[in-house]
């Protein structure tokens, strides 16, 4: 039920079907197959779920005023990009849609509204389109039937028309006026749906689609007497049809992997008791138990012993790993060997899983640019050729005089050949299947911009603490000076550092918890920001500060002391009481294990990389030299801008970094790469995402950007390459109609199925 109040979302969270709120309003009842939501324009507005709900104030009136309604419908049917575009706009007609969009890959549409009573009006024009529509989040009750009795009901109309015609042709040299008759009347029956598509099309904003030439030109060879080249027509259209979605359903199947990768139900531990529940209805905080060869339906943090968990399906990482007490694991995950519980972590919509599908989802409106040319190509394209067919029909006879049959004929074979499905599709479902391959891969690339501009890029500028390293620093050297002891430089910073997030920070204050240190109260605490971090206790100032902000000089024992620690590639920071120095702290944080090996590949492939750092230059260039790096120090997160956007006027650079700090950096690159442990503004602000923080991918990536370029130039030439051909043959009347036809469902098909080669993609670089 939907309170008065309720949080308020994103925009963006709201979108995302999988987070689509249930609401009992009346007024919602009729739309059954719709998953329904509202958000308001004003994010502390009342009434931001239902829209429906009597409001008792002038307030809650404006808001509802100004409240949009959020569907979304799963459309079956839909062989390749174009008939999502043929949806979408027929949708975007409807008087009171604000916005409509479709997407592919997921077979979604998703419409906003300021009517709540639009839904009936939405599904009415899915079918008067020609498809079907069902609730975007049912999953099939039954495996689909296999076998030689599910291949003759899907093709059934294939298979009767095909039929028939073997019939006519068989009967052709015995009673000839029957074979006529009967091709004649196979293609009528066969083209009749197609005819009602070509209108209803035509009256919902698409009057160009094939089937609209499809007609055309099958009315047309019935017209000039050719009735066995109409029906081959015909049945070849059909064949090419049941192609493409052949080969859009391949596609797409790694995407529905995903989404089948959360089991519906799952086993709840209620007082010590296990309860069989919907994976639907668990919530944060409930206690589950998974057994081994299950898999987690939400993300959880064990609370039993620990467990090795199988995340090759989310990660691509083939060995099982293992998850210890209070560590997190990921929906989807496998568990391998023994019984565990967890305590769920995800809200709703919210797990792993989920967010890999909506980003999955924002990556289709980021198209890339070579695709946005071809969508806007098309568009004027038929038409056009449409134009240049009436010339050619109409000129030889009116000019010429020659015999019109001849040139209806040809004008209409150049009038199928000219369909611009295969180049159409030749770009997104390269892009489509790179972001399948990618997101298996543990990699996740927003879309089609992003994974083209991934191919370009050819410097990459890593920050350090957290990407090429743990993140993790550990205390390795604590030296007194002027305290009595060494832990009481301890105490008095880690005093002043509760509280802080800063990773130094953290591990400084579990150091004196480790010590069994009884920490003071300090007041007043404040941090330095690109120096350090100061407080009070017991009225006097501490302070943290790196030895490159102090006033004054150190000693050169002391000097020296931190020229060594920094040496061996540490972090230092001097303690001050007042402005005396209390001693010396140094931490050190491990290389990633692979930092090496990510570097090198990139070297492979030609691409140079810096590491961005705010640690001293000695500090940094000892941990460069283990990873055969280019460095910058003393950097500020300013500083880090900076040097990215004077890089990138030069040259194409991808800025991988995990911190919000690094956040800037990111956006002022050509792309920006997110670690996926790194935090959520990163991972907001960031192009792409490796979400299992391997640093080898990214080679892999920057691989699979340029295999699916080159793919896509393949497609591209193979589909204008094989029109022009078809089209100056069937201009000089060597090749009819039916090769026109096998002309454009060969080259749609051989594009497609060319894209799907992105699908086994193998990395040189592992």
């Amino acid at each position: 039920m939907c309170t008065k109040h309720e949080a308020c979302r994103s925009n963006k969270a709201a979108i995302n079907p999988s987070q689509s709120t249930s609401c009992a309003s009346p007024k919602f009842n009729s739309i059954r197959m719709a998953s329904v939501e509202s958000t308001s324009s004003d994010c502390c507005s009342s009434s931001s779920c239902s829209g429906g709900a009597d409001l008792n104030d002038e307030e809650g009136d404006s808001a509802q005023a100004s409240s949009l309604f959020n569907y979304s419908w799963k459309i079956n049917g839909m062989d390749c990009p174009s008939c999502a575009r043929k949806v979408e706009t027929a949708v975007k007609k409807i008087k009171g849609i604000s916005e409509a969009k479709v997407l592919f890959a997921t077979e979604k549409l998703i419409v906003k509204s300021n009517d709540n009573a639009v839904a009936s009006l939405v599904e009415q024009t899915i079918l008067d389109t020609g498809f079907t529509f069902s609730s975007p989040d049912q999953k099939s009750s039954a495996p689909q039937a296999t076998g030689w009795s599910s291949i003759i009901k899907q093709n059934s109309q294939i298979i009767a028309i095909a039929s028939a015609m073997a019939v006519a042709a068989m009967i052709k040299p015995y009673l000839p006026q029957i074979s006529e008759w009967l091709f004649v009347l196979t293609c009528l029956v066969g083209l009749y749906p197609i005819a009602k598509k070509a209108i209803s099309l035509a009256k919902s904003g698409t009057p160009f689609a094939i089937e609209t030439l499809m007609s055309v030109a099958a009315i047309g060879a019935l017209y000039l007497g050719e009735s066995v080249e109409a029906a081959m027509v015909l049945l070849l259209f059909l064949v090419g049809e049941r192609l493409e979605a052949f080969a859009a359903s391949r596609a797409r199947s790694g995407v529905q992997a995903l989404m089948e990768l959360v089991p519906e139900t799952a086993t709840k531990v209620v007082d010590g008791k296990r309860v069989d529940v919907a994976a639907s209805e668990l919530n944060q905080g409930d206690v589950i138990e998974v057994a081994p060869g299950a898999r987690l339906p939400a993300d959880g943090r064990i609370i039993s012993t620990g467990a090795s968990f199988d995340e090759s399906a989310l990660t691509g990482e083939s060995i099982p790993v293992e998850r210890f007490t209070n560590e997190p694991v990921m929906a989807g995950a496998v568990v391998v060997d023994k019984v565990v519980q967890l305590t769920i972590t995800s809200k709703q919509g919210e797990n792993a899983i989920d967010r890999i599908l909506h980003l999955i989802e924002e990556a289709e409106s980021r198209k890339a640019p070579l695709e946005r040319f071809l969508d806007r190509f098309s568009r004027w394209y038929t038409p056009l050729m449409m134009l240049v067919s009436l010339l050619v029909i109409i000129t030889p006879p009116l000019l010429f005089a020659q015999p019109w049959e001849t040139w209806v004929y040809r004008g209409l074979a150049m009038l199928l050949i000219a369909c611009p499905c295969a180049l159409v599709i030749s770009t997104p479902a390269a892009i489509t299947s790179g972001l399948a391959a990618a997101a298996r891969r543990g990699a996740l690339i927003k879309g089609g911009a992003a994974l083209e501009q991934l191919g370009h890029v050819e410097t990459v500028a890593f920050d350090k603490t957290g990407t090429l390293t743990k993140g993790k620093p550990e205390v390795t050297d604590v030296i007194a000076v002027h305290a009595e002891h060494e832990h009481d430089v301890v105490r008095y910073i880690a005093a002043i550092e509760v509280g802080s997030s800063h990773p130094l920070a953290t591990s400084l204050v579990k150091y004196a918890q480790d010590l069994e240190l009884e920490l003071p109260e300090a007041t007043e605490k404040q941090a330095l920001v690109g120096s350090g971090v100061q407080g009070f206790i017991e009225g006097e100032l501490y302070r943290v500060l790196a030895p490159s902000k102090l006033e004054f000089s150190l000693e050169n024992e002391l000097a020296q002391q931190v020229v060594e620690l920094e040496d061996q590639g540490k972090t230092v920071v001097v303690a001050l009481k007042q402005s005396q120095v209390l001693g010396l702290i140094a931490w050190q944080d491990t290389l990633r294990e692979d930092a090496q090996k990510a570097v090198q590949a990139l070297k492979t492939l030609g691409i140079s990389s810096i590491m961005l750092t705010g640690d001293n230059p000695r500090s940094a260039a000892a941990i460069s030299s283990k990873i055969d790096i280019d460095y910058q120090a003393s950097l500020l997160p300013q500083d880090k801008v900076h040097y990215v956007e004077q890089l990138s006027a030069q040259r194409n650079v991808a800025m991988v970094g995990d911190g919000i700090n690094d956040a800037p950096a990111m956006k002022a690159a050509s792309i920006g790469i997110a670690m996926g442990g790194g935090t959520d503004v990163a991972l907001e602000t960031a192009d792409a995402a490796i979400t299992h923080n391997r640093l080898v991918e990214l080679a892999a990536m920057i691989e699979l950007s340029r295999a699916t370029l080159n793919n896509i130039r393949q497609n591209i030439a193979l589909a204008l390459g094989l029109k022009g051909v078809f089209l100056v043959t069937s201009l000089l009347g060597i090749t009819g109609l039916w090769v026109a036809v096998l002309a454009d469902s060969g080259a749609t098909a051989i594009v497609t199925l060319n894209a799907l080669r992105l699908l086994k993609f193998k990395s040189k670089q592992g």
